[in-house]
């Protein structure tokens, strides 16, 4: 066996990915779906094919009325003449240039419309149309439906991510930035994906399809509008690098103004006690005119494409009218030709243009796509030991050997801290802010991992074990009491899973929470919002403690577990608690020195060591920095002992 680590601290490539890859990668998320892939790409390919034979087809059809007519007006001609006689009569009379025309066209002297013929060119049409539709419709809705399945999988890609990150990573990055690209980068990057995937596949099969045709029609036309697609892609690639640069900040000051945003209302009270609210309209205002500047110019500068295009195809669909009208009277091509080129030559150039009016949506689609990659791609927590360790069942006894740590390499906060703490004791954590008091039971929970030394819990090295099986162990109620959007009844028994309602009331009741809740018009069927609205803050600090209640851990952890409550709460809230650490090994940090009178051990943290530790009585009578702290809450200390702290 070997232990596996993983290095370096977690965050999203600071290099962002280029066009090119990131696209590959796109169409890499969706490759899971080859065989319908490959059954849209033949219907979009038959589709195309029915589309593009059926312009040519109705030339034929125009061919037969412009015959019909002509032939109606050689009626001057006697009867049983042959076009030949009528061509050689003409050329005879001086009037070359019509008889050439004539002699291109599939005409007889005196003979109108063929009604038969022409209508059996339009139901040839009508059905090459309505087949193409069908064709087209189908691959249309099964590229909705691979789409929907990449985004489902990328949902739960990134959502498994999510749990794989390590706490470094959330304090690195902005929440409503993590959830914008959750949110509204996944959804753009969808609407890209449906809106673009079908018509850039449509439009390059056109574009292929046509030219084709057209080479088939007139090499010479078709080389001329054959002279556009250069231009027009070198005029596309050349606007999307620059739009491309201005998307990608749009995206990512979209994610900064979602992190304000959400910053500002999770703190509105804050914002509003201290007087803030000018400040943070202006910041909102600076980062939303970033947001609108980037927006503007990524729209402006894509938005050149579409019109630049459009003059191209313009210009080519002049040079093919006249050139063809040439040609028609030479002889050379029949006027149905003629007419099916200048439609082919339509649809040449507006795929073209449609491929380039996307570049926009693409460019904005493949930046958004970059942003969830990054997420993707930041580094994950260390790996799991293999195979990994179990736990007997727990006793409780947990031990420090030589642990070193630090947040940043070259600058250690925990020192070669070395402890035992025998099952069943309660051990208090006490210090000053930044002692180090929350980093050790952080490392204790695997929230972080160690530089060096061991933590075992009861013989088995916590980094043998996984970190499910570690922290199944430890119950935990922290300072901050978070509760998630449900009712109170759920809330309670996010603690262990399976809990049952009597479950639920003995917690409630040891807790001291069934009375306020019984209060309420709901009572457990109070429907919280994921602040805990509607309740105080000691309310939802009892609320977490009777959680920790239901999940009856073999070690429990209290961070200032009784910071948000009154005297007489507290006073409860410890009788509670005391039933609740029976036979447990407990962790206790406070600041509150009356909470932990009664700990088996205390031990007193300063940058990042244990200078003291002790029982209350014995660290009062070392008068050490124990007691200076103790005297600063209860005593009346000297102004330079209260420095030292």
């Amino acid at each position: 066996m070997s232990m596996m680590r993983g290095g370096g601290r977690g965050g999203p490539p600071q290099k962002a990915m280029t066009f090119g890859p990131s696209l590959k990668r796109i169409l890499g998320l969706l490759a899971i779906d080859r065989l319908r892939i490959t059954a849209v790409v033949a219907m979009a390919a038959v589709s195309v094919g029915l589309s593009v034979v059926a312009p040519k087809v109705l030339g034929k059809g125009t061919d037969i009325i412009f015959d019909g007519v002509v032939g109606k007006m050689l009626a001057r001609f006697p009867a049983g003449t042959t076009k030949a006689q009528a061509v050689a009569e003409l050329r005879a009379g001086g009037q070359s240039q019509l008889a050439d025309m004539l002699n291109a066209m599939n005409v007889v002297p005196g003979q109108g419309l063929d009604l038969a013929g022409l209508g059996a060119v339009l139901v040839v049409v009508l059905c090459l149309y309505v087949a193409a539709f069908f064709f087209n419709w189908s691959q249309g809705f099964m590229t909705t439906g691979i789409v929907q399945r990449g985004m489902y999988r990328l949902r739960e890609d990134i959502e498994s991510k999510l749990n794989r990150l390590p706490m470094s990573h959330f304090q690195q990055e902005s929440r409503g930035d993590v959830l914008s690209r959750v949110t509204n980068d996944i959804d753009n990057f969808s609407q890209t994906l449906n809106q673009t995937l079908t018509q850039v596949l449509i439009a390059v099969l056109t574009v292929c399809g046509v030219l084709g045709m057209m080479f088939s029609i007139s090499p010479l036309l078709a080389g001329i509008s054959l002279l556009t697609v250069p231009l027009i892609a070198g005029i596309t690639v050349m606007i999307a690098k620059r739009s491309q640069v201005q998307f990608a900040a749009q995206w990512k000051s979209t994610g900064d103004l979602n992190g304000h945003v959400e910053e500002m209302f999770t703190g509105h009270e804050i914002v509003k006690a201290f007087g803030q609210q000018d400040m943070a309209i202006e910041k909102f205002r600076v980062s939303n005119d970033y947001l609108y500047e980037s927006s503007a110019k990524a729209q402006f500068i894509s938005g050149i494409i579409m019109p630049s295009t459009n003059f191209i195809a313009n210009l080519n669909y002049v040079v093919v009218a006249v050139l063809g009208g040439i040609q028609v009277a030479q002889g050379t091509l029949t006027i149905g030709s003629v007419q099916a080129f200048i439609q082919y030559s339509r649809q040449f150039s507006q795929p073209m243009a449609q491929l380039a009016s996307m570049i926009n949506l693409l460019q904005s689609g493949v930046a958004s796509a970059e942003r969830v990659f990054a997420l993707l791609d930041a580094q994950e927590q260390s790996p799991e030991y293999s195979p990994a360790a179990t736990l007997p069942e727990p006793r409780g006894r947990v031990v420090f050997d030589h642990v070193n740590f630090g947040y940043n390499p070259g600058e250690p906060l925990i020192k070669d801290l070395s402890l035992v703490v025998e099952p069943g004791q309660t051990v208090a954590i006490v210090g000053p802010t930044g002692a180090g008091k929350t980093t050790l039971v952080n490392l204790l929970m695997r929230f972080y991992e160690i530089d060096s030394g061991t933590i075992t819990v009861d013989g088995v090295n916590t980094a043998h074990l996984s970190r499910a099986e570690l922290r199944s162990q430890f119950g935990m109620v922290l300072q901050d009491a978070w509760l998630f959007g449900g009712t109170i009844r759920e809330n309670l028994a996010y603690g262990r899973v399976g809990a049952t309602e009597e479950d639920i009331i003995e917690a409630a009741v040891a807790t001291h929470v069934d009375h306020f809740v019984r209060s309420l018009p709901e009572g457990y069927d109070t429907v919280l919002t994921d602040d805990g609205g509607g309740l105080s803050q000691g309310q939802r600090q009892l609320m977490t403690i009777a959680r920790a209640w239901i999940a009856k851990p073999g070690i429990l952890i209290l961070d200032e577990a009784t910071s948000s409550v009154d005297t007489r709460t507290e006073v409860m809230i410890r009788q509670a608690m005391n039933k609740l650490r029976s036979n447990r090994t407990s962790f206790v940090i406070a600041h509150r020195l009356s909470t932990i009178r009664d700990a088996d051990l205390i031990l007193v943290m300063n940058n990042g060591e244990i200078i003291e530790q002790g029982s209350h009585d014995v660290l009062l009578a070392h008068r050490g920095f124990y007691y200076d702290l103790y005297m600063s809450q209860f005593g009346d200390p000297l102004v330079e002992e209260v420095s030292r702290l």
